[in-house]
């Protein structure tokens, strides 16, 4: 458990490097590419953007590798500190100073993730998701996603970038899913995993989850799209752990704690947007993955 959530800790670290460069590059991207595949073509062309999808491909190493050693409720929720190891970058990259606040927001998340994964203690999968569990996932996580997406293209207002900041956290949960899922099966026989559809179906599904991501940091307010992209991905990923997986989640008196940590971590998630260091570069992260 210590292992998985040390590479997941690294994943988030790759995960930072990369919203680093390509929030830079989306925020050079005219707007009216917002939803269309001309947005991912407008962003090859950029090497700032490229070098961003290499620290990406990184997290997702580390993170297929967490997943391979621990649950998905384990290690989505500890892939919030990206938000931290980005301020911490920037901090660097720019010679800047974090203030009081941005350090305090940093403690708050901190210590509501340590809460929260102390008071829930997320065990290890019972089973492996049938046809039927990877069905009425798939129906419930892509009409879900289509909604959010309808309503997105529907408006200009802070709601846009909070449905695709919700769909694209969504969207690396279920990818994460089936990262888990591969793991297994190379585990067992990695000749069969060439062979098997839940490779296939993780690389659409996160080709998807990039899109909606790319969308969520070209479409609006930072402190909208943040909070909505950052929480919804470990939020999904407990949920997908225990439904599919049967990854235990304790219960009872301990959900107190459990939501007191997901209130901490929303709360400094929240704090750390409103920093002027991140306003100022409109920098995101692309969480989870």
């Amino acid at each position: 458990m210590i292992t998985a959530a040390l590479l997941a800790v690294l994943a988030a670290l790759s995960n930072a490097v990369a919203s680093v460069l390509q929030r830079r590059a989306a925020r050079s991207v005219p707007p009216e590419l917002g939803l269309r595949l001309g947005l991912i073509w407008a962003l090859l062309r950029h090497p700032v953007w490229l070098w961003g999808i290499v620290a990406l491909i990184a997290g997702f190493v580390f993170q297929a590798a967490a997943l391979s050693m621990g649950g998905i409720a384990l290690v989505q929720p500890v892939l919030v500190v990206e938000l931290p190891f980005t301020m911490i970058i920037l901090s660097g990259a720019f010679g800047t100073v974090l203030d009081r606040r941005s350090w305090l927001a940093i403690g708050a998340l901190s210590a509501g993730l340590a809460t929260f994964l102390t008071a829930a203690a997320p065990g290890t999968g019972r089973w492996s998701p049938d046809a039927t569990r990877w069905i009425v996932a798939t129906v419930v996580t892509a009409g879900t996603i289509a909604v959010l997406v309808a309503a997105a293209s529907l408006t200009r207002s802070a709601v846009r970038p909070a449905a695709l900041g919700v769909a694209g956290g969504l969207g690396f949960a279920f990818t994460a899913t089936l990262i888990k899922e591969c793991t297994s099966i190379a585990q067992e026989d990695l000749g069969a995993l060439l062979v098997s559809w839940p490779l296939y179906a993780m690389v659409a599904a996160g080709l998807c989850s990039l899109f909606l991501l790319q969308n969520a940091l070209h479409s609006g307010s930072l402190v909208v799209a943040q909070p909505a992209l950052t929480i919804s991905d470990p939020i999904a990923g407990i949920l997908y752990g225990a439904l599919m997986f049967g990854e235990p989640i304790r219960t009872g008196p301990w959900i107190v704690y459990e939501v007191a940590g997901i209130g901490l971590m929303v709360f400094g998630v929240i704090e750390l947007t409103r920093s002027p260091l991140i306003q100022g570069q409109g920098v995101t992260t692309p969480t989870g993955k």
